[in-house]
């Protein structure tokens, strides 16, 4: 797909690009969006609960993390309040992501007419444990979505950081317009899995899609469906880049591929930079990207880790016309075990936005050096190489 996507003469300003993963996905563009990038969690979730606040029918909440903090609490009063008022509520959170969330949380959530789903508990989904949902969705009346990086938790929004030493940086995104209703089908998706009673979604009306605004699509996976479909969308655009691409992770252990596919983007003069945590909250997938560092390196692809704050945020953007933010980390998880939701944005706007954000975020980061990467002391070598071969079990 990316080698096919080079040879498309417009490249990613073209309409053959929208056509290109259009039929790799198998999903519609929708059009006439209005798209808006958060990278502070207090702002994101301002404008979520706001939404959720002028809800009249309905609001769809689905996140991998949602912690009983003040965070937690105070989504679960908002989606009261929305219930108490005759809206539907329905709330779908992975049972081990939030296991630390205690069970008369959920009870609470219930009591109070919210109608919350844990996705594969260990029973009875004991052999299913794999399988996880990673994704961070609320949709309010299929008019409004949010999706992105930021699971319900104070590390995201809150002035007390759960790391005490680091504060978390996330993106996060509002699409307001036609798109909304495609979200409410992939929450639909997990909805049923989690066992919750099916709910009737109507056929899209094609006088939705407008004229005006950013085109979109929903690059969303579970297991079994998707996630070869992901990766050829996202091989697809870097394919088509002509001048640069900017990729943003939180958390980077890739396939083989991955490698392979930004050296030729190298090798074709595209400004290839990867922005990666320098801290982080879990060493060991950290470790097993370093183990890929030399072969980019090498390639040509530039290597910042960034040190303000426990990245997390999973972000691309190439010649500031096509985007992809979402919940998809660039690690053998997201692409084989996790449901995943990101949206693929064709709008030079929101291009330019991602790209200003990646600019500013380089300015606290540091530049990997290649030659000071090879002199690195032999024990990081070795944890490298052992942590790398992990990777498929991260």
């Amino acid at each position: 797909m990316g080698d096919l996507a080079h040879t498309l003469s417009g490249g990613l300003l073209g309409p053959e690009i929208e056509t290109l993963i259009r039929r790799i996905d198998q999903g519609p563009v929708h059009r006439g969006n209005d798209v808006r990038v958060f990278t502070e969690g207090e702002a994101a979730f301002r404008a979520m609960r706001d939404a959720i606040a002028g809800a009249e029918r309905e609001v769809l909440v689905e996140s991998y993390i949602w912690r009983d903090d003040s965070t937690g609490r105070a989504f679960l009063e908002d989606l009261a309040a929305a219930a108490a008022r005759g809206v539907t509520v329905r709330v779908v959170a992975d049972a081990l992501g939030s296991a630390g969330t205690r069970r008369e949380f959920w009870r609470d959530m219930e009591r109070r007419g919210i109608d919350a789903r844990l996705f594969h508990p260990l029973f009875p989904r004991l052999w299913s444990q794999l399988y996880r949902d990673h994704r961070k969705i609320l949709v309010v009346d299929r008019a409004v979505a949010f999706t992105g990086g930021m699971n319900i938790g104070e590390e995201y929004g809150s002035v007390k950081p759960r790391h005490k030493d680091a504060s978390w940086r996330d993106t996060h995104l509002r699409a307001r317009g036609p798109v909304a209703w495609e979200m409410a089908v992939v929450f639909g998706e997990s909805w049923d899995r989690s066992g919750g009673e099916p709910f009737p979604i109507e056929p899209m009306d094609p006088a939705s899609q407008g004229r005006e605004g950013a085109r979109v699509l929903v690059l969303d996976a579970r297991p079994g469906r998707g996630h070869e479909e992901a990766a050829s969308v996202l091989a697809a655009i870097v394919g088509g880049a002509r001048r640069r691409v900017w990729v943003t992770n939180g958390y980077f252990a890739p396939r083989p591929p991955a490698v392979e596919i930004l050296g030729r983007a190298v090798d074709r003069g595209v400004d290839v930079r990867l922005l990666l945590p320098g801290k982080t909250d879990v060493a060991l997938v950290r470790h097993a990207g370093h183990g890929f560092f030399q072969a980019l390196l090498d390639r040509g692809v530039r290597i910042f880790e960034y040190q303000a704050a426990i990245l997390h945020a999973k972000c691309l953007v190439a010649d500031g016309e096509a985007s992809v933010v979402g919940s998809t980390n660039l690690d053998f998880r997201s692409f084989h075990f996790n449901a995943e939701c990101n949206l693929v944005i064709l709008d030079r706007g929101v291009g330019e936005r991602l790209e200003a954000v990646f600019e500013a975020d380089l300015e606290q980061a540091e530049e990997i050096d290649a030659a000071a990467w090879r002199r690195r002391g032999l024990g990081h070598r070795v944890g490298d190489r052992l942590a790398r071969m992990l990777s498929p079990l991260l």
